[in-house]
Parts: structure tokens; sequence; C-alpha cells
């Protein structure tokens, strides 16, 4: 039986669309109004509220906890400081990725562990012999992402904390209309953003606060609609849309590992052993075979295409998540995983895989585009990652 976030009863009384989908179990918005624009424009120019609490959370505390999560993931957690997040992937014995999420620093011997998938028997088995508690505090914290150019003044409204000086991917303590609260300098829509962290019972008197104070700036609650073409723009990995978790690999060529997924800097191999460092080594030394880039499809290929049959060209009105085949000088070079029409940047763009031999920015290629059910393509190019940068998500 799916269940219902903290902020259900919110969510569903603004819900006009009735347009639900499934996230870790639980029943989220795709969308509020029937078209989800107006949620993704608030985005870019206001701001928009998204109830993130399907995440996976864990608190990691002890002795010994820092230990544990160096143990697991690929990132240095000893050195992290109090108060810093850090985003980071997790892999196999054989250096694929298994999940990829946030560890942050909450005090001296606690962190909270944020996942896609279920993780807790995973961090279990590793802390054996060590010092560390683990506890799955998924359902008792409630999150909410607020993202936008207006995120920091909604909150400095409500806040007792200055928050001008809250870096990028730091958090601290606050208090929001007297609600207790972790406020980290994150989202998953390249922009600048929020994520508010607290107990689950002071939820819905959290979300009519942001709410009202929001209201002069434009806030609007945004689904995952929205939220899929912000991630796209940012240049940002899917689980399960733009890799595979190795867990649920059927086969090994399913699988990738941190350097094929463009998060090589993500890796430190000067750390003691954690899993998969042997093979994260060995393949630091030959390079990887695939890689993950952004991709462009020329404007003026797309026209032409459906110009030869009489059309306009016909853009998807939400980011697509299928596998679509590139080509290079008559070869499959690899396949896209996500993509669609970036409004703010008048763009065609996608992610995809590429072989290491194509994936250089500005490398020629083809993307298949079915035209009135016939399989074409269009001429594109590959460009640097993330294809929204604005200089506002980290000052």
């Amino acid at each position: 039986m799916l269940k219902t976030t903290p902020f259900h009863r919110r969510t569903a009384a603004l819900c006009a669309s009735h347009a639900w989908r499934r996230w870790a179990g639980f029943v989220v918005a795709s969308s509020y109004e029937l078209s989800h624009e107006r949620e993704y424009h608030a985005i870019r120019s206001s701001a928009a509220l998204l109830d993130v609490s399907p995440l996976y959370k864990y608190r990691v505390r002890g002795r010994d906890a820092a230990r544990l999560l160096d143990r697991v993931v690929t990132r240095d957690v000893a050195r992290a400081g109090l108060g810093e997040v850090l985003y980071t992937p997790w892999c196999d014995a054989a250096g694929k990725v298994l999940d990829d999420g946030t560890i942050a620093r909450l005090d001296g011997e606690t962190f909270r562990l944020t996942a896609a998938d279920p993780n807790l028997r995973w961090l279990e088995a590793n802390a054996s012999g060590l010092d560390a508690a683990i506890e799955d505090v998924s359902e008792s914290t409630a999150a909410l992402a607020l993202q936008g150019p207006s995120s920091r003044a909604i909150l400095e409204r409500l806040s007792d904390r200055d928050l001008a000086g809250l870096k990028y991917f730091r958090l601290t303590t606050a208090r929001l209309r007297g609600i207790p609260v972790t406020i980290s300098r994150t989202g998953y829509t390249g922009d600048l953003g929020f994520e508010i962290w607290l107990d689950a019972e002071h939820a819905l008197a959290l979300w009519d606060a942001l709410m009202e104070a929001g209201t002069p700036y434009g806030i609007t609650p945004a689904g995952m609609l929205a939220l899929d073409v912000a991630r796209i723009e940012a240049g940002l990995m899917l689980m399960d849309v733009d890799y595979v978790p190795a867990r649920k690999a059927l086969i090994a060529d399913q699988a990738s590992s941190p350097f094929e997924l463009d998060l090589g800097w993500t890796v430190n191999l000067d750390k003691e052993h954690f899993v998969g460092k042997s093979a994260l080594a060995e393949e630091r030394r030959r390079g990887p075979q695939w890689q993950f880039v952004g991709i462009e499809v020329e404007w003026d290929a797309l026209e032409r295409l459906y110009a030869d049959v009489g059309l306009a060209p016909r853009l998807p009105t939400t980011a697509w998540r299928t596998s679509v085949p590139l080509y290079a000088d008559g070869d499959q070079a690899g396949y896209a995983t996500s993509g669609g029409w970036s409004p703010l940047l008048k763009k065609y763009i996608a992610l995809a895989h590429l072989r290491s031999r194509w994936a250089a920015p500005g490398t020629r290629l083809e993307m298949e585009i079915t035209v009135e059910h016939r399989r074409k393509r269009a001429a594109a190019r590959v460009v640097k990652k993330p294809f929204f940068n604005p200089d506002r998500k980290r000052a």
C-alpha cells in the first residue's frame, strides 16, 4: 500500500491535476496544475516548494560513524567539517555504483545519509566491528526543497538565523517561525536553493509558514515533472533512469562506475580501504570505457526532419526517460537516457552515455528521432554539463 508524506494533507488539497506518481513507496505529485510549466518557471524565476520526504534517510552516529561511512562511500568523510554536506556515490566490490546521495555532518559523531534506494542492510553489513549505530529516520524526518532565486529571501523572513553566509553544500540549524529545522544549501535543480529537514510532526506548520512568507515572492508548489526538466538542465543524473544501480543490473554491462558517470571527482583513492577501491584504482589507471555527457540537438536539423513531412517540429511536453541511440561516423556511439526541451535555454538537450572515443565536447553526432512513425536521425553534438549553471547557485 502506498504511503503518504507528512505534507500530504497540504499537497493533496493543492493538486488540481490529480496527477500522482510513486516514489520510494510514497505518493507524490507529478504536477499540481494540468501542466507543469508554471511550476518549472517558478524554479527558475521565483521560488518553488517541493516535497522530497520520500528520500531514504539514515542517521549514523558513534565514535566510528565517520569510519563506517568512509568504508562505504568514495568521498573522504573523515575530513568533512561540522556542517558540511558531501555528495557521493557508493559502489560494490567491482567499483560499480550502487546508489548516490548526500552525507551531512550534523556534529562530531553524527551524520545523515540520504539515498534513493534502501541501504540499511548495506550499512549494517559494513558496520561489523565498528562503534556506529545506524537508524532509519526516513519516515520520522520530513524534508522540503525550496528552490529558486527568491528562496533565500523567503527563508530569511522566517528564520532566527542570518542565512546570507550559508555557503553552498553547507548546513545550519535554525528555527523557522519557532519550528526547529536543519537547513542545507543543497538541491536537485541546479539553482539557488535550500533543503529543510525537520521532525515529521511539524511538517504542516512549516508548509503553512513557507507558503505564507513566500506568497509575495510568487512561491509555487512544484511536482516531479517540473523537477525533471530542471535537473536535466543542471546535468544531474537520476538513478533507474540515467544509470542502473549495480544491485539491479542483470548483466555486467548495465552497471556503471563513478568514472563512467562523470563522478571521478568524488573518488578519493588516497584514503584507506573502501568498498570498490581496488577496482576503481585499476580503472583510473586504464581510463573509463564510457563517459556521461551532455547532448544538444541542432534545431535546424530537427526542423528539417519535420518539414520533410509537412509538419512543424513537435517537441515533447515533458522530459522523456528512455534509451535513445546516438551515432557517430555510422556507428552507434552510445545512447541518451533522458532529455527534452529546455524552456529557459530554448534548446533540445539530453543526458547520454558515450564511448570515450566520442565523448569530447564538440564531437558531432546524430540522435535518433521518430518523425511520423519513422525513425530518423537529427544532427547533435556533445556539450559540457551542466547546461544551466547560474552564478547565484554558489554565490
